[in-house]
């Protein structure tokens, strides 16, 4: 599979090959907006900067504005305030059809009664290409895509990878400054999604303009954008490298997605005291308000109190509930300190756990991060 043709906007690369433009651009190049967005009670102030040749992905729960702020950003809901700007020109009040913009929505919205050629021609001839050159055009993004097998079939009779990756091309046709991907990945089952989001990041990896994600995912976040941007209630929680998010989570939200058992407290020497809680042993020697953050699989279960164990961190819990999480058994636990505990199934029948089940729960001070709040 080739990567994606890197062309200057409105210019067709040549069949076959490659058009470097230079990914640094023009002073100014990217993206550089302030979207804030009132639908009723609703308030959406979400800054966002990207440069070009770079993947931001929006994470965030169901109703945090991930979808607001797309749509605002293809302008197809109005700003209420701050500003859009688009390699340094202000597109506030551009036209959606006007704007250098290519959508991949949730369900792809391919023209049911347009094959995979004419569906991906449409935008170069709503462009002004003549029906020749879009076509011509659309069979070169086939063949980039491996679709090429394909051109004559319409919709209903493509698989849900290969709608994905018409769509995709769709929306590349015109050359867009800004790419737009709606949860690209959501319409698939599990098997499918596996391979698509690795050629998605492989289109991605070539494409020289802005592109952001949308996705309520943690792993299509983490393997496609370099930078995530987690929203929570319409505003910016945190942002930085998957990388910086995964290890350092300041939401609980955030921390879930990650896998990680994440408290607040203030930081004495070796130890925070939990807001309302106990006090959890570090390895780091720290003063002043922190965050503690530790993966389920450090925690380790016992029936009784344990002695002479070198773990620092004890408690007395009980059993809320136990889930299948992946080859292992997720322990979710209440108690003196709630969190949640990764076990074997054998290890889950030795102990006995059962919901109401009374455990203690160990975890070594060296296990912990801690982290200023």
């Amino acid at each position: 599979m080739t990567d994606i043709a890197k062309s200057t906007p409105g210019a067709a690369a040549p069949s076959g090959s490659s058009v470097e433009t230079g990914a640094a651009g023009p002073a100014g190049a990217g993206l550089d907006t302030r979207l804030v967005v009132e639908r009723g009670s609703f308030r959406l102030d979400v800054a966002l900067t990207a440069a070009p040749g770079e993947v931001v992905a929006l994470l965030g729960p169901n109703g945090a504005g991930k979808t607001t702020a797309l749509r605002a950003l293809a302008g197809l809901l109005p700003l209420t305030g701050g500003h859009l700007r688009l390699d340094g020109v202000e597109l506030d009040r551009t036209p959606p059809e006007s704007r250098p913009v290519g959508v991949v929505f949730q369900d792809y919205l391919l023209f049911p009664h347009l094959t995979a050629l004419d569906n991906i021609a449409f935008g170069p001839r709503c462009h002004g290409a003549t029906r020749a050159q879009a076509r011509a055009q659309a069979a070169e993004w086939l063949e980039r895509m491996d679709l090429a097998a394909h051109a004559g079939a319409k919709p209903r009779r493509l698989s849900g990878g290969q709608a994905q990756r018409v769509a995709l091309a769709r929306a590349l046709a015109t050359h867009p400054r800004l790419l737009l991907l709606d949860e690209p990945l959501a319409a698939l089952d599990a098997r499918t999604r596996l391979e698509v989001r690795a050629q998605l990041r492989h289109h991605l990896a070539g494409f020289e303009a802005v592109a952001v994600l949308v996705t309520h995912d943690p792993l299509d976040a983490m393997v496609l954008a370099d930078r995530l941007v987690v929203i929570e209630d319409g505003h910016v929680v945190q942002e930085g490298t998957p990388a910086d998010i995964a290890r350092r989570p300041r939401t609980d939200y955030i921390a879930h997605l990650v896998g990680l058992n994440l408290y607040r407290g203030r930081a004495e020497g070796h130890t925070v005291h939990i807001d309302g809680g106990p006090g959890i042993t570090i390895s780091e020697d720290l003063t002043g308000p922190v965050f503690v953050a530790f993966p389920p699989s450090a925690v380790t279960l016992h029936r009784d109190r344990p002695t002479g164990s070198s773990a620092r961190n004890v408690w007395r819990c009980a059993v809320a509930g136990l889930e299948t999480h992946g080859d292992q058994i997720r322990a979710g636990l209440t108690g003196e300190l709630p969190l949640a505990a990764d076990l074997t199934t054998v290890s889950a029948a030795e102990l006995d756990l059962h919901p109401g089940a009374t455990v203690w729960a160990s975890v070594k001070a060296a296990e912990t991060h801690a982290y200023p709040a």
